[in-house]
């Protein structure tokens, strides 16, 4: 790259923000967005996806100043499914970037002991290299249950919500680690909340309130099955305990299991499988690592575990307990490489 070429900019000429969770990574684009604003003038916003070629209108924004001189932000999502090849270009445009144009890459792949998972092409492309020199590469690995409570206040007070101090904890004990999940949470509280102040109270979030989010008192099932599938066996057992009715857990797990397999398997296949937004870096990063042998035995045992329980050899504990080590193990193993 040509380091004095782009030092001589105010402002960074291109960025990497590498993100598992879709509703942080979001505001952290519109914060960036909003910085790169000229006062009193409109800002072109061109949104491309990782999981398209780049099409030569994004060759041609990276490259070519507009004809009226007009400032724009170029985004790419899903920016570490781009080969080799196509970083390589981007070094090499990059090296050059223009005064009106700052260019802002997602790579929203999932963190392992604190570190991205991210393909080595990328972290030592010579774009990569001169950011993280230049304090341009942003790095949040998501959501943790330790993070969770430090978030929810965050966002309580961005909302004007006041929470009672019981509520906050039980609220926050019985959240899953996923943005946009406590978003919508906390959109429910603040119509709570102001339902309540019309009528004349004073609109605390209390623990009445909060026994009414979906994912409070019982396991959450689809963190459950990230858990599971992120080889964290604490973790499974620990969501796992909340769900007081075994019965009422088993056989709804077995079928988002199912469902996981046959879209792990069609990824695989190179179909275009719809993923939601806020889990389909997750997906496909894991179908690249996990193979067709162990997709087969994970759905042998999802198979088995319900035969086992339908035919009465055990019962629904013995069969989830099992299943659930079983799982994560398979899936520990795939993972931690």
């Amino acid at each position: 790259m040509t380091p004095a070429k782009i030092i001589s900019f105010r402002k960074p000429a291109f960025s990497f923000l590498v993100c598992p969770d879709n509703l942080l990574l979001r505001q952290r684009l519109e914060v960036l967005t909003e910085q790169a604003a000229p006062p009193g003038a409109a800002l072109d916003r061109h949104i491309h996806w990782g999981d398209e070629e780049p099409s030569n209108a994004f060759w041609d924004q990276l490259t070519l100043q507009g004809i009226f001189g007009k400032a724009r932000v170029v985004i790419t999502r899903q920016a570490q499914q781009w080969p080799a090849a196509v970083w390589k270009r981007i070094s090499k445009a990059l090296s050059r970037p223009l005064p009106l144009c700052l260019s802002l890459f997602c790579l929203e792949a999932p963190f392992d002991k604190g570190k991205p998972k991210i393909p080595a092409y990328i972290a030592k492309s010579a774009c990569f290299a001169f950011a993280d020199k230049q304090g341009w590469v942003w790095r949040q690995d998501g959501l943790n249950e330790r993070g969770i409570k430090r978030h929810v206040e965050s966002r309580a007070s961005a909302l004007g919500l006041l929470f009672q101090p019981d509520a906050l904890e039980q609220f926050c004990t019985c959240l899953p680690p996923d943005g946009q999940a406590i978003e919508n949470e906390l959109q429910k509280l603040t119509l709570l909340s102001q339902a309540e102040r019309a009528r004349g109270a004073d609109g605390a979030i209390n623990a009445a309130m909060t026994a009414l989010c979906a994912s409070s008192a019982e396991c959450d099932i689809f963190a459950l099955l990230r858990h599971i599938e992120s080889g964290n066996l604490p973790a499974v057992f620990r969501q796992a305990s909340r769900q007081q009715e075994s019965e009422a857990l088993f056989f709804p797990l077995m079928s988002l299991l199912a469902r996981d397999m046959r879209i792990l398997w069609r990824l695989k296949t190179g179909e275009n499988v719809p993923l939601f937004a806020s889990d389909a870096a997750v997906k496909r990063s894991l179908a690249t690592k996990i193979d067709f042998a162990t997709l087969a035995a994970c759905m042998s045992l999802i198979m088995d575990a319900e035969w086992q329980v339908k035919s009465g050899r055990c019962d629904v504990n013995q069969s989830l307990d099992f299943l659930m080590a079983e799982l994560t193990r398979v899936f520990g193993e795939t993972t931690s490489y």
